[in-house]
């Protein structure tokens, strides 16, 4: 919603600049502040609606300002900024409980499709209908759990929307595009890597499901039981 109020939080002044720029078109609010310490300090003095985090900070790298807010059970958005693309390190960040990344250098038109699509989502939540099982694996929409085997899995909020989303068009081959449209509600389609990080933090979370996410190459995805 436009008025919210966006925290960028990185050393470089010129992408606290261009994201302002875009932003505030957008009639968003916006704070900037450089290092970590400043980032959490601005968290609890301003309350914003949205972070935009760097990965590397002075004072406390974006992990770690990432995990405390976690840990005080803030739930505010969260897209990470990351000048690697090293899948592992962004894996890490959405574990550490960021809802998102984008490598720098980034489209300043994405972010902002990335803060409209996490606000949006903020707002909304999946339809409650009844479970889905498939397999070993059962999916709660009501009370957002997900089983396998019996055994309760954690999964984070765009986590269970993917998977949800998965299920809902099990065995139907689903492209990046497609995927952040129906899971992630983007209606910008830049960097689609962000769909294969999460896939991948998927699977690693479901395990020895007997209920996998196949790789179509040159395709996408689908949910194979």
């Amino acid at each position: 919603m436009a008025g919210e109020l966006i925290l960028l939080v990185d050393d470089e002044p010129s992408i606290v600049e261009l994201a302002e720029l875009y932003l505030t078109k957008e009639g968003y609010r916006t704070l900037g502040v450089g290092d970590g310490a400043a980032a959490l300090e601005a968290v609890a003095k301003s309350s914003p609606a949205l972070i935009v985090l760097d990965l590397m900070l002075p004072k406390l790298d974006g992990y770690e300002v990432c995990r405390r807010l976690r840990a005080e059970k803030h739930t505010l958005p969260i897209i990470m900024l990351t000048a690697r693309d090293d899948d592992v390190d962004k894996i890490v960040g959405l574990e550490m409980g960021a809802d998102d990344y984008m490598t720098k250098p980034f489209n300043p038109r994405e972010l902002v499709a990335r803060v409209k699509a996490l606000l949006r989502r903020t707002a909304r939540s999946v339809p409650e209908s009844e479970p889905i099982h498939l397999g070993d694996l059962s999916i709660d929409s009501a009370r957002r759990e997900v089983r396998v085997n019996g055994d309760l899995v954690a999964l984070r909020t765009q986590e269970f929307d993917l998977l949800w989303t998965f299920a809902e068009h099990k065995g139907l081959a689903l492209t990046r595009e497609q995927l952040l449209r129906l899971a992630w509600g983007y209606d910008y389609y830049g960097e689609t890597r962000t769909v294969d990080v999460h896939v991948a933090y998927l699977r690693k979370r479901l395990g020895d499901s007997a209920v996998k996410i196949e790789t179509l190459t040159g395709v996408g995805y689908k949910l194979v039981a």
